[in-house]
């Protein structure tokens, strides 16, 4: 990166600093900052990860001076006092959009598990519903029998209420296949589509080369006939497709006489071997679109918005307005089933809901809060910009939310033990600095254990503190460890060391990493693990529960002595 991008990143992250800053008492929040940073960035690709490291300084040394002097700051940026407080990210308004008239929806194929990149597109659509009082569908898109399942419908339920979204109507596609077959009749009728038998090799050719096949001539009578015998199971796979005419020169390939109709001879999970003729992805959502009464679709750009325009405007549709958006990705995680199937298969993860995986379960079980991708993804927007953001960012997020809500416990990795000569005392310690969440009784009579990396490092003689305890002095060293009582007096100066006593519980922490490295390689070091031993109190979290390790970090209780880490 040359000196001037350098200078211009730091400029834009000092004056989102201190507007950040300002608005929550003087401390910015890295994520908030780093995503009004690449927003203003746009088109204009830099490296999220250089880009992060520029930003994380900028916010240090803003976060270090006191407010006065962050608003005189601001002040040769020209920001008012008002404009400060207009500052607070908000999604842009919608085209055409009418409060209580916005139809959205949420369109899952389920053909696999719900990921963090649905969680936001999804979020998307829930904050505008609500920004408009409007209306949103949760419409599973299943019209391909070779891939839908059970499990994934319920897989995206559960993800979708777990992640808080409301939403006001249920449906499955494959259930309005009467009502599809009706509009690609009236395809046929109208000359917009014909039958074709040609090998799916030679259409690839002939698409290719732009070349018309000889079915396109088909009178509409024989198009009709070969339809009506399609649907009453007269032919296997392959042997027949319904195609929309297009145009085979045009340089947009999915618009050269696509598939609209094939013949999948699989049991549906949902309406078992009723059907066999079933729409391709572009034609159904179209057709539903405009049933569901939609208005805007939001999603992400891999979509036909050509292909499926085309098809409104043959059928006489409304139109409907569409904004597309980049995948959202995460550094070292990927959300494609092409290259996360894999790893379940061979074993290489747990399964799906392995803390690794970007999946929501996976997620869930890390101890990220639904709350903190809802607020992480209005925080960072949408673009068409392709880039992939750092865990840190959502971590950031989610951190702010756990931090006034987590009880705070101690945990002790590789247990190293201590006895301190005439110690006994009964130290009550709150479970937050902070908040009132109560507090817990510790009794220490001698024994203990710290840390063996402190062990190791504390040398003998000297002075060290018992965090929320006392001070002790070491007086040996190796497995018979000792100590003595050396005050109460808390000094900065004093090292200060986590402890265990009483009746401590073996626990287990899992500790998840990205999954591939920059190469696209898979990550054999990706999952690690730390054993060491909790405070008594631990065994009365429930599962599930999201606390913080002093010292260690947030993790969420998975099971009775096990735990997942967060992030610190």
């Amino acid at each position: 990166m040359v000196e001037e991008e350098r200078k211009e990143i730091e400029e834009i992250a000092e004056r989102q600093a201190l507007l950040n800053a300002v608005k929550h008492g003087g401390k910015a929040e890295t994520a908030a900052v780093m995503g009004k940073v690449m927003g203003e960035l746009g088109s204009r690709k830099k490296d999220p990860k250089l880009v992060y490291s520029l930003v994380k300084d900028v916010v240090e040394r803003i976060n270090s001076i006191p407010v006065e002097r962050q608003l005189e700051l601001l002040s040769k940026y020209g920001i008012s006092e008002k404009k400060r407080e207009e500052g607070e990210k908000e999604l842009p308004e919608l085209p055409g959009a009418e409060r209580g008239r916005v139809v959205l929806r949420l369109p899952p194929e389920p053909s696999g598990y719900m990921h963090i990149g649905h969680a936001m597109a999804f979020s998307i659509n829930y904050l505008y519903k609500q920004k408009y009082e409007g209306k949103l569908w949760l419409r599973f898109e299943d019209t391909n029998p070779r891939k839908v399942e059970k499990r994934y419908y319920e897989n995206f339920r559960r993800g979708i209420s777990w992640l808080g979204i409301e939403y006001d109507f249920e449906k499955n596609v494959s259930e309005d296949m009467e009502l599809i077959y009706e509009f690609g009749r009236r395809m046929i009728l109208s000359g917009n589509a014909y039958a074709c038998s040609c090998s799916l090799e030679r259409v690839k050719k002939f698409r290719f080369e732009g070349i018309e096949c000889e079915h396109r001539a088909n009178s509409t009578e024989k198009n009709l006939r070969i339809w009506e015998e399609m649907l009453s199971k007269k032919y296997g796979e392959g042997t027949y497709v319904i195609r929309m005419r297009g145009d085979m020169k045009n340089q947009d390939y999915s618009l050269r006489d696509p598939n609209i109709f094939r013949i999948i001879q699989k049991a549906h999970p949902v309406t078992l071997t009723k059907y066999v003729v079933w729409p391709t992805y572009d034609f159904a959502n179209v057709i539903e679109d405009e049933i569901c009464n939609v208005t805007h679709i939001l999603r992400s750009s891999e979509f036909h918005t050509a292909l499926q325009d085309t098809i409104r405007r043959m059928l006489s549709f409304r139109k409907v307005h569409v904004i597309q958006f980049s995948r959202f990705s995460f550094k070292g995680t990927p959300v494609q089933k092409r290259l996360l199937r894999p790893l379940v298969e061979k074993g290489l993860v747990q399964g799906w809901d392995d803390p690794r995986m970007p999946t929501v379960e996976g997620i869930r079980r890390r101890g990220i809060l639904p709350q903190a991708i809802i607020r992480f993804t209005k925080e960072v927007g949408y673009t068409k910009s392709e880039h992939e953001y750092d865990w840190s960012l959502l971590f950031a997020v989610n951190r702010k939310l756990l931090d006034p809500i987590a009880k705070r416990l101690f945990f002790v990795p590789s247990p190293s033990r201590l006895r301190v000569r005439g110690l006994k005392k009964s130290v009550e310690i709150r479970l937050h600095p902070d908040r009132d969440l109560g507090s817990r009784k510790i009794e220490v009579d001698e024994e203990l254990f710290i840390p063996a990396e402190d062990m190791e490092s504390i040398e003998v003689g000297e002075v060290f503190r018992l965090m929320e305890l006392c001070n002790v002095r070491l007086l040996s060293k190796g497995r018979d460890a000792e100590a003595e009582y050396a005050g109460d007096e808390l000094t900065q100066e004093t090292r200060k060391v986590q402890w265990v006593a009483g009746k401590p519980v073996e626990v287990r922490v899992i500790i998840p990493g990205e999954l591939f490295d920059e190469k696209g390689s898979f990550r054999e070091d990706s999952l690690k693990e730390v054993n060491g031993i909790a405070e008594e109190y631990f065994s009365s979290l429930q599962e599930g529960e999201i606390f913080q390790f002093v010292r260690f970090g947030f993790c969420r209780v998975d099971s009775r002595n096990t735990v997942v880490f967060a992030h610190r």
